[in-house]
């Protein structure tokens, strides 16, 4: 008689975050029995307190790295995982304590704190990628309940996770949501935004607020210059739309410190419009001869 097929082992990780990743696969009501079916779930204290020892097959991991203890915790862990999996905006991306990465940490420590030197803390909140090598990030904040599913099954199928990269206007589209930009002038992010929440908030007329981080190819400078030359935004106002859920993902990082005073603000916008003037004129590419050297 052969043996019975050994269940792959199931771990889910907590770094510093709201738990909400882990709640968006305890969402998944009517599949956890199908999950619970397919896989040994070895260690999610957020639905059990059974604990059963690695080495793991597939870990899942939420939340930033924010302390010295959480390093070496996730060290060990992708030590002890043969597939690590960074699941939601905190483990992909720093989350929206990343916005410490901005500023002065000891001052912080100092205002909360009345012994602040008691407080062990990293200076930024950094995702798991920035100390382990990571197999797979699953963004979003949080995830996509489909997309979490869609994760598990590939694994146990051997194939590469269907997380789409587009931009969440195309979403938008197909819906036939009425872009609340060009036809209300809110601010919306949305366009340099990776699709995954079926596009929530422009539903609600509300703009995109970045929750599942950059999309594939995100252009950050042209979305901030259509904001401040035809929405009538104030270049200084850019920054903070930049620095949320997402705020220490590269393209966004990069977005927000153009604008981080308004002086870089004013400029920066000013500088696209030149070369976008400049490009319009001298579609070519070359540099245009001067006025009094042409024939």
């Amino acid at each position: 008689m052969a043996g019975r097929r050994r269940k792959p082992k199931l771990a889910v990780w907590k770094f510093a975050s709201c738990d909400g990743c882990q709640l968006t696969l305890l969402d998944c009501e009517d599949e956890l029995l199908a999950i619970a079916g397919e896989f040994e779930i070895a260690y999610f204290l957020e639905a059990s307190r059974a604990v059963v020892a690695g080495p793991y097959d597939l870990s899942l991991v939420e939340g930033s790295i924010t302390t010295p203890e959480e390093v070496e915790r996730i060290r060990e862990i992708r030590r002890q995982s043969r597939v690590l999996v960074a699941m939601g905006a905190c483990a992909t991306a720093g989350g929206i304590q990343a916005l410490r990465n901005f500023a002065d940490i000891g001052e912080f420590k100092r205002a909360v704190y009345a012994t602040p030197e008691y407080v062990r803390t990293l200076e930024h909140s950094l995702p798991a990628s920035a100390y382990v090598p990571v197999d797979f990030e699953l963004p979003g904040c949080p995830p996509s309940r489909v997309q979490v599913l869609d994760l598990l099954d590939a694994f146990l199928h051997g194939r590469r996770p269907r997380i789409p990269g587009h931009s969440l206007c195309i979403d938008c589209k197909r819906q036939g949501i009425v872009c609340v930009m060009v036809a209300e002038g809110i601010p919306c992010l949305g366009p340099v935004t990776r699709t995954g929440c079926g596009a929530l908030c422009p539903r609600y007329r509300r703009g995109c607020y970045g929750c599942f981080g950059p999309m594939e190819t995100p252009n950050t400078e042209s979305l901030s210059a259509w904001f401040t030359h035809r929405s009538g935004l104030a270049p200084e106002r850019l920054m903070p739309l930049y620095r949320s859920f997402n705020a220490a993902a590269s393209a966004f990082q990069e977005a927000s410190a153009r604008y981080a005073t308004p002086d870089q603000a004013r400029q920066a916008t000013e500088t696209f419009w030149a070369r976008a003037f400049a490009k319009r004129e001298n579609p070519d590419g070359g540099e245009q001869a001067p006025a009094d050297d042409q024939g």
